[in-house]
């Protein structure tokens, strides 16, 4: 860990300000004190909760979470600086893969020292900040008490019930949906990544075929249900309600459900518009 006068990185700053403050806390652009990577361009990011190091050197731009007691090795995130929009694509990959990591080690790392009761308070608050957004933003959220845990429901503008859920240790926290699939088309394509499967990937129905044209993250299970995500992603489903439900058409309008896990509050945050 050589200690050094390091060089700010470019790309700090932009990913920063689309990341979103989290109880008030906006997150913040400082020196590194160290090399990550020799003569590299390094800045430290932080909103108080959790740091990470942006890095850019020889074409490349890499963000290292910063975890507790590790140096960091290797890049979570790595982005070729042509790529004409750098920060948007690490804030992307950011909030649906990097933060949500660094929420769970802290609230696997809750559970070992303060109980399991310390746990839950903590994600109930997460439930809440993401519910005060919604509130903010014209929504009228519902406490509810599910099956393995808290959650809060509201009913969306174009008539759909979203519910948002904490489901035990699970990796961040579950969304549900049910209504037009119109409703779906605005949040998918921000918190999910691209489907690179082929062509054929996407036979199947005509339901089935209307979303998977419209949305490439998304790839045919059966003739009533497709399914997205990536490891360390979001990932769930679309399906018809019932099995007899007609596949033989293409209709925005159509009644479905779904369901989305592996969702950090950061990317709830950052996209809590579409859901209303």
């Amino acid at each position: 860990m050589a200690l050094s006068a390091v060089t700010p990185a470019e790309t700090a700053a932009p990913l920063a300000a689309l990341l979103p403050a989290r109880r008030g806390a906006a997150w913040t652009v400082g020196y590194a004190s160290y090399d990550i990577r020799p003569n590299a361009a390094t800045s430290r990011l932080t909103n108080g909760r959790h740091a990470l190091f942006v890095v850019e050197q020889a074409g490349r731009i890499e963000v290292y979470a910063d975890r507790p007691g590790l140096f960091p090795v290797h890049p979570d995130v790595v982005v070729d600086a042509t790529d004409p929009a750098p920060a948007l694509t690490l804030a992307a990959r950011v909030l649906r893969s990097v933060l949500p990591d660094l929420d769970h080690d802290r609230i696997a790392e809750t559970g070992r020292t303060k109980g399991w009761a310390r746990v839950l308070r903590d994600r109930a608050a997460e439930l809440l900040e993401v519910g005060f957004a919604l509130v903010d933003h014209g929504a009228h959220a519902t406490p509810v008490e599910g099956t393995s845990g808290p959650g809060i429901t509201w009913t969306a503008a174009t008539g759909a019930t979203w519910g948002l859920w904490v489901r035990g240790q699970r990796r961040g926290m579950v969304l549900t949906y049910e209504g037009p699939v119109r409703g779906l088309y605005g949040f998918l394509p921000v918190v999910v990544t691209p489907y690179e499967g082929s062509a054929e990937d996407h036979a199947g129905s005509a339901f089935t075929r209307n979303l998977t044209d419209r949305l490439p993250q998304l790839r045919p299970v059966t003739a009533s249900e497709v399914e997205f995500g990536a490891h360390r992603e979001p990932s769930g489903y679309i399906l018809t309600p019932a099995a007899d439900d007609p596949t033989d058409r293409a209709d925005d309008g159509q009644h479905v459900v779904a369901e989305i896990g592996g969702i950090g509050a950061d990317l709830l945050l950052s996209n809590v518009a579409y859901l209303v």
